[in-house]
């Protein structure tokens, strides 16, 4: 196996916004399901999803009525805007991906506008010279892995030569099914206790905690050595 190319995902390993989405969700969805800390235990393992695929899911396991599709679309309009004003990048990984060596390219389930001005506004667009690349532009959203076949394609790479950056199981499956080798990052604020296991049983080859870790783990995959598991 070469690693010769680098593909992260946007909300909650590049832009700390996933905790924030967290809680806006569970202010929507607390009103009609009456048990916040109940809300928030079935949000977090859906963080990853198309907004409407984690409400309409949470909605079936609650037998609560479904969302109006007017009701998705203000739904979304609020998490949306409470994470990008909110949003900050997430601590180090700015230094980690600029100590990595290799061509860069963005994979999101999220609209390519939304990225694009995320990025933009963090100062981390210039990092991603192999592009970005999201579920608006491939056709489908993630756990398909047609947003990680689309990145790879776009930069020109097998996805068998991709390293992926995941914190949600949603991602780790998708990038798994590409064929890619994948890192779960575990340190978000977002991450339940047990997500390290969560993520190696989707399919993460490592899992770390911190962006201090990236570079090495990197390297180590590209020279093929074994990396510790934390």
């Amino acid at each position: 196996m070469t690693i010769t190319h680098l593909i992260s995902d946007c909300d909650g390993v590049l832009i700390d916004s996933e905790a924030v989405a967290l809680q806006a969700l569970a202010d929507f969805l607390e009103p009609i399901a009456g048990d916040r800390d109940r809300v928030i235990e079935l949000i977090r393992p859906r963080l990853g999803l198309k907004l409407e695929a984690l409400v309409l899911g949470i909605c079936a396991e609650l037998r609560l009525p479904e969302p109006s599709v007017a009701d998705l679309a203000v739904m979304r309009g609020v998490v949306e805007s409470e994470c990008d004003r909110k949003a900050k990048t997430v601590p180090g990984v700015r230094a980690a991906l600029e100590a990595i060596p290799l061509p860069k390219a963005v994979a999101s389930n999220s609209r390519l506008m939304r990225v694009q001005g995320l990025l933009e506004r963090t100062g981390l667009i210039s990092l991603f010279t192999g592009g970005l690349y999201t579920a608006d532009i491939a056709g489908r959203p993630k756990p398909d892995p047609a947003v990680y076949l689309t990145a790879a394609a776009g930069m020109g790479a097998a996805t068998a030569n991709c390293v992926v950056i995941e914190d949600s199981i949603t991602g780790v499956q998708a990038a798994v099914a590409a064929g890619t080798t994948v890192l779960g990052f575990a340190g978000g604020p977002h991450s339940p206790a047990d997500q390290a296991d969560r993520l190696r049983q989707a399919g993460a080859t490592l899992v770390f905690a911190s962006m201090e870790e990236l570079p090495g783990l990197v390297e180590k995959l590209r020279s093929g050595q074994q990396a510790v598991l934390i």
